[in-house]
């Protein structure tokens, strides 16, 4: 039997567990689910041990479902939040999640920081990340943050909780606020004006691939495994995934839509001079050296399962709906139903159907929804690749699969897609990041040749072209009209906004 690796995916409300061979070939892959609580307005938090648990359930199903023990480990996990445990590494309190907003005050500190600390930075600031959390935790529970010796990210927590052993790596550390990009490790300029012990914040390995310790007794009986498997250091989700897919050559964009929409791009070196107020995402990737530009959209399946839901239509008939053309009269789509990151930095962002008739019916919506989406993935793109340098991207994601939808992508971003089918990439990757540490292999090999038909811009190009620059002063019009704040933000634009075009 060929020897097999294992990756542990911790996601936000559910954790994946794949077991590849050393080609990347999948050949198992289990899943647990567990809930997100949200005791008050705007807080997102999960019991550590809850991860624990579900992470044991899935290896155990996995690596039944292979028929062989993993000759390796590694991790990815869900990006930006943080874990308070003890010497321990017994959380002391809820993780709180990327999805929790209640930091709002702690984003109006960072902004108040000069422009040469937030250039170090080089990241937009966003509430759930672990700096401006951890700032909030400091303030509202003080005595609990005394009282943890460790900040932990998510999968750091779970690798801690396998090997004892308390550290992270640079493609996590970079995407917490409290990294400093320029020197490539923890800011403690900055942790020095927000007040907070660096001393709590751990050791940073060098690279995804590092050793990070061996599975001890007790874990390995937990989750059904050998003790003694080396384990890797891990990645953030996202690195995690470039790697699983291949994604590694410099300038090439993938596109993923699931819940919302990212698009990646590795670099080949981090960029110089580093931004004050960017309004795209810089993180060290999953490879030894690299970086990756990301811009995150918050607003994809999730807002279209929203107005599915909304107009009592199912799946189908929603992506039926972008097969039709587009008519001067149509309705535009606002899709910002859950604010927006990149490009407006703005949770006060609200949604629309607008400019509707007495001709316009569900098709139409629906139609328009698929749009709006597209129309917001295009804003992110034009905001990391301005140039249009790029001139195919690579497609991934569930929320992909439909050629209608497909098309209308293509038509709208005005680039060629060209679909790529990796089955749990973060987990794959984790996987793949294992073998390198435990020296089963010495580099990542190729993802398979893939027969899929592309897409490219069609006739309707143009037509899209118009109206993305009508939707933009819609939200441009929407924006400057809602005089109301959510969560401490006001509707105005931040620093590097879009401007309204024409």
């Amino acid at each position: 039997m060929s020897p097999t690796v294992l990756g542990i995916d911790l996601g936000t409300s559910s954790v994946k567990a794949v077991v590849a061979r050393l080609d990347g070939t999948v050949v198992a892959q289990a899943r647990a689910d567990y809930p997100v609580s949200s005791p008050r307005l705007g807080w997102s938090e999960t019991p550590a041990g809850d991860w624990l648990d579900a992470a044991a359930g899935a290896v155990r199903a996995a690596v039944a479902e292979a028929g062989s023990q993993p000759l390796a480990i590694g991790l990815s996990g869900q990006m930006h939040g943080v874990v308070l445990a003890d010497e321990n590494g017994r959380a002391i309190r809820p993780a709180m999640l990327w999805s929790d907003s209640r930091a709002i005050d702690q984003i109006q500190e960072y902004d108040r920081l000069p422009d040469p600390l937030l250039a170090r930075l080089a990241n937009p600031r966003s509430p759930g990340m672990a700096g401006p959390l951890l700032a909030w935790l400091a303030i509202h529970e003080a005595v609990t943050y005394r009282a943890a010796r460790w900040a932990l990210q998510p999968k750091d927590w779970l690798r801690a909780q396998l090997t004892g052993r308390f550290v992270t790596e640079p493609s996590d550390a970079s995407a917490t606020l409290l990294y400093d990009i320029a020197g490539d490790t923890w800011s403690t300029e900055l942790l020095g004006a927000l007040g907070l012990d660096p001393a709590k914040l751990p050791p940073i390995l060098d690279f995804s691939a590092a050793p990070a310790g061996l599975l001890t007794v007790d874990a390995a009986a937990r989750l059904g495994l050998r003790p003694g498997v080396p384990v890797a250091a891990g990645a953030a989700d996202t690195a995690a995934a470039a790697l699983g897919s291949r994604l590694t050559e410099p300038g090439t964009i993938q596109l993923t839509i699931g819940t919302g929409a990212q698009l990646v791009m590795p670099v080949a070196e981090r960029p110089d001079p580093l931004p004050a107020h960017p309004v795209t995402h810089l993180y060290r990737s999953a490879t030894d050296t690299g970086w990756y530009r990301m811009g995150a959209v918050l607003n994809g399946g999730l807002t279209l399962d929203w107005v599915c839901k909304t107009l009592g239509a199912g799946w189908p008939e929603l992506y039926a709906a972008a097969a039709v053309a587009p008519q001067a009269d149509d309705p535009y789509f606002l899709p910002h139903v859950n604010g927006e990151r990149t490009p407006y930095l703005d949770p006060a962002l609200r949604g629309a159907w607008t400019g509707l008739g007495p001709r316009h019916d569900r098709g139409h919506l629906l139609r328009a929804a698929l749009e709006g989406v597209a129309f917001g993935i295009r804003d992110a793109l034009d905001s990391l690749d301005p140039a249009g340098q790029a001139t195919r991207l690579r497609l991934a994601g569930g929320g992909t699969t439909d050629p209608a939808w497909r098309q209308m992508l293509a038509d709208i971003l005005g680039r060629a897609l060209v679909p790529v089918d990796v089955p749990a990439a973060s987990g794959l990757g984790a996987a793949l990041l294992g073998a390198r540490a435990a020296g089963l292999i010495d580099h990542i090999p190729p993802r398979p040749s893939s027969a899929a038909a592309g897409h490219q811009p069609g006739p309707r190009h143009e037509q899209y072209h118009d109206r993305h620059a009508a939707f933009r002063r819609k939200v441009r019009a929407l924006r400057d009209s809602d005089s109301t704040t959510v969560g401490g933000y006001a509707g105005s634009a931040p620093h590097g906004a879009p401007p309204a075009l024409g």
